[in-house]
């Protein structure tokens, strides 16, 4: 598997956020996205994700199982917890494995993020962090070859930050990928780093 961006461009509201990025991956592999506030980080993660338009280049992902496309077979990870404060723990996160036709792996996707004492509790009750853990949770509950992630480290203590930065190997062991826009280290050591803006 294999994940190649051409000459990709962004404008957003008229003014070009970036333009000429160029990066190839191979499954197994990660990358960071780095830059100042405005550089782009977030909108390439959402361009990847086929939330935002492509303004310019070309983006392909080869070798993957199926037919879907890269937005179908990627894990998207944004600032905004998606969580209905309405439903349970466990609810939030069943939902979320049915919507995205994910396997039967409530219980291990709860333990994975520690989240198993909690597993009954309407989500309204939970903190930042455990919010975020509920949201890292659909990674485990899942499976997609790509995580996309933004700041994925956000709001977690540092044993959360241990058990993402285990959960991120695991993947890449597994032979997934990762692109993930980050302002610091995220427990990816090997990680290549993609700068946007300014050297």
């Amino acid at each position: 598997m294999q994940l190649t961006a051409e000459n990709l461009a962004c404008s957003r509201g008229g003014r070009e956020v970036f333009a000429g990025v160029n990066f190839s991956m191979p499954g197994g592999e990660a990358l960071v996205v780095t830059g100042r506030n405005g550089a782009g980080k977030s909108s390439l993660l959402r361009m990847l994700a086929g939330l935002i338009s492509i303004s310019a280049g070309r983006l392909a992902l080869t070798g993957a199982e199926n037919d879907a496309t890269l937005a179908e077979q990627s894990h998207y990870l944004g600032h905004q917890d998606a969580v209905k404060p309405s439903l349970s723990v466990s609810e939030n996160l069943r939902f979320w494995a049915e919507f995205l036709g994910g396997r039967d792996a409530i219980g291990a996707a709860l333990e994975a993020v520690d989240l198993v004492p909690l597993a009954d509790l309407p989500a309204a009750y939970l903190s930042a962090g455990q919010r975020r853990r509920l949201s890292i949770a659909r990674l485990v509950a899942v499976q997609r070859p790509v995580w996309l992630l933004d700041e994925p480290t956000s709001a977690l203590d540092v044993p959360s930050q241990k058990r993402l930065a285990e959960l991120m190997r695991g993947h890449l062991v597994g032979g997934g990928m990762i692109v993930a826009a980050a302002h610091g280290p995220i427990g990816l050591e090997r990680a290549r780093e993609l700068k946007l803006g300014p050297a």
